[in-house]
């Protein structure tokens, strides 16, 4: 009884430890894609999402001013009629 305990005992350590050391490694494998992603888009002058979506909220208000204009506009012109 206490061999088979003993050699159980063994066998879940081996087990425990190679679950550890696969999360390790698939964590280091993560990090290392993050990395390369991260240089790819450095060298392709890519935005960030947050740069991103900065720009876009400026565009976004730069359109809202535009159509503004654009309604500001239509109203002081006064269409003349043809004789």
């Amino acid at each position: 009884m206490k061999n088979s305990k003993f050699i159980v005992d063994k066998i879940t350590k081996l087990l425990e430890q190679g679950l550890i050391s696969s999360r390790d490694l698939a964590t280091e494998i993560i990090t290392v894609l993050k990395s390369k992603r991260d240089e790819i888009v450095f060298k392709m002058k890519i935005t960030s999402k947050d740069e991103f979506d900065i720009l876009s909220k400026r565009v976004e208000n730069l359109e809202k001013k535009f159509e503004k204009f654009d309604l500001l506009k239509k109203k002081k012109t006064k269409r003349v009629k043809k004789s």
